[in-house]
């Protein structure tokens, strides 16, 4: 299965969904943009690490992460976005210390926000581009998002599961909060699994 070499374009915030953020890949070779819905906290780390300028007073998550591995010798080689089910993406980490490599698995977000510390190159292999990947139209600048780049991003943010407010978690069955929670966990959606939690916590 080939590869293919992606950019980060930038992230794109929903106008209509509070806290909703999308980050743009971009194809290197070619005009297809990978579209990935990421958290707020994953949105910051990632726009702290493309803006060089700005120093956080405290190292973040993956800061700290960064100088963990300096301090012991490992280098993030590269990231391969490897799967994608049920719209989640599933990636893996090369990382490399003394001439071994090993391969960690990770939420894309988290593996981008490595890649960009470490200036690692990120992949995806042509069937998931093929399978997910979109063309922006009437933006042929790839550093540059449009009115209408906005528009589609924010389209792609509203048809992601909406997240059930505490009423709702109130009105299931303690079976269904037990399968709501399975299901947000497999989908890496920890903010939800975290309320559902809570809510299984009170009626224990």
């Amino acid at each position: 299965m080939s590869l293919v070499r992606l950019n980060i374009k930038g992230i794109s915030y929903s106008q209509t969904q509070n806290g909703a953020y999308a980050l743009i890949l971009t194809e290197q070779d070619g005009e297809r943009k990978l579209p990935i819905v990421i958290g707020a906290f994953e949105a910051q780390s990632i726009a702290i690490a493309l803006e060089k300028e700005i120093k956080p007073p405290r190292p973040l998550t993956h800061d700290l992460f960064k100088n963990f591995a300096d301090r012991f010798d490992i280098v993030i080689k590269q990231v391969i976005i490897h799967k994608l089910v049920d719209g989640v993406f599933y990636s893996s980490i090369i990382c490399e210390r003394d001439k071994i490599e090993e391969i960690i698995d990770a939420r894309t977000s988290d593996a981008i926000s490595l890649a960009l510390r470490f200036q690692a190159p990120i992949f995806t292999y042509k069937n998931i581009l093929d399978k997910a990947g979109i063309f922006l139209k009437g933006n042929t600048n790839p550093e540059e998002f449009t009115e209408e780049d906005e528009v589609l991003m924010d389209e792609i943010i509203l048809e992601e599961e909406p997240t059930a407010s505490g009423d709702d978690y109130k009105k299931m069955s303690l079976q269904e909060l037990h399968n709501k929670l399975e299901q947000a966990v497999a989908s890496e959606d920890y903010e939800t699994a975290a309320k559902v939690r809570d809510e299984i916590s009170k009626r224990n």
